[in-house]
């Protein structure tokens, strides 16, 4: 009878332990399509993010200037929303805060505006998208258990050439300039050290401590630069409903939301993985700007965006096989 009641027992326990598992499995598939998505619409943030910056060139707005301007009013929208606490656990992760304000902020994105008055911005985007191959290469070096499988590594040469593809459709003749050429690679080599320190840190802090740090240490290391100009953009002319909109636009969706958006992305996909989306760049700005400034899309264009969705997607689904 003893052995009768065990078995019922079991029959009984076992369909809720089954379901168990599956609310689990279903919880993670869903959480891993939001960290899809979340680095998805950042990078189209930041993709759209060049049209903004060229009108806010053209109103005579410096790269320096946009770069300080947005980040200050992110960095009090997001102070707003986590005031505390102010300073992290130890000297070595405000160090690293340090790090991700330099090369996710101010160096970053100052070297990228200042290459494109050198060199043309085919060959900026071009090198600056190679970001997430620097990224598998430092991943491989300095991380022994996070082995890169060749079917991620594949997948990113792919997309790679997909990006260049989707470059060169506005201009086929590439005319290299040493200095602006360094510059992006420059900022191609930050954001990837940016990306691989991030990952450590989000899984210690929340992402609106993290994004508020990032934005604090990238607006005082930018500020020597910003004090060495000569000139600056008139503070009358900020009420102006194009320049005003664009800097919204810049600080509060492209700075602020993308930024926890890709703090969510990196912990959840790892560095390598969310690093891939960054070849959506060109493929954001190529759409927007047929869109909003008429720019005609060739066939090779259209080939370009398709290599990049199918070098990333097949990345990530064969990677996470042969893992």
């Amino acid at each position: 009878m003893r052995i009768f009641a065990v078995a019922n027992n079991l029959k009984r326990h076992k369909p809720p332990i089954r379901m168990a598992y599956f609310n689990i499995d279903h919880r993670e598939s869903r959480s891993g399509v939001i960290y899809h998505l979340g680095a998805l619409l950042a990078v189209s943030a930041w993709g759209a993010s060049f049209i903004s910056t060229k009108v806010l060139l053209q109103c005579g707005m410096s790269a320096v200037e946009i770069y300080v301007y947005r980040f200050v009013l992110a960095y009090l929208c997001t102070f707003l929303f986590c005031p505390r606490p102010f300073v992290s656990n130890s000297w070595r992760d405000e160090l690293k805060f340090a790090l991700c304000g330099i090369c996710g902020g101010s160096v970053y994105f100052i070297a990228e505006n200042t290459a494109v008055t050198y060199t043309l911005v085919s060959n900026v985007s071009l090198l600056v998208s190679t970001s997430p191959l620097i990224t598998v290469v430092m991943v491989a070096l300095l991380y022994k258990s996070e082995r890169i499988s060749r079917a991620m590594m594949a997948g990113s040469l792919v997309a790679l050439v997909g990006v260049g593809c989707v470059i060169f459709n506005s201009s086929m003749n590439l005319q290299v300039n040493p200095l602006g050429d360094m510059l992006a690679l420059l900022a191609a080599l930050c954001w990837a050290v940016y990306s691989i320190v991030l990952r450590p840190l989000s899984t210690v802090y929340s992402s609106w401590f993290i994004i508020r740090k990032t934005f604090f240490y990238g607006i005082v290391t930018a500020l020597p630069f910003f004090f060495m100009e000569s000139e600056h953009f008139p503070m009358a002319r900020m009420l102006e409903t194009e320049v005003l909109f664009n800097l919204l636009f810049l600080g509060l969706f492209c700075s602020m939301i993308a930024y926890l958006l890709w703090g969510q992305a990196v912990k959840g996909l790892g560095a390598v993985t969310s690093g891939n989306y960054m070849y959506f760049c060109p493929v954001v700005t190529l759409v927007l700007s047929a869109v909003m400034l008429g720019e005609k899309i060739s066939l090779i264009g259209c080939v370009g965006c398709a290599l990049i969705l199918g070098g990333v997607i097949a990345g990530d689904r064969l990677g996470s096989r042969s893992r």
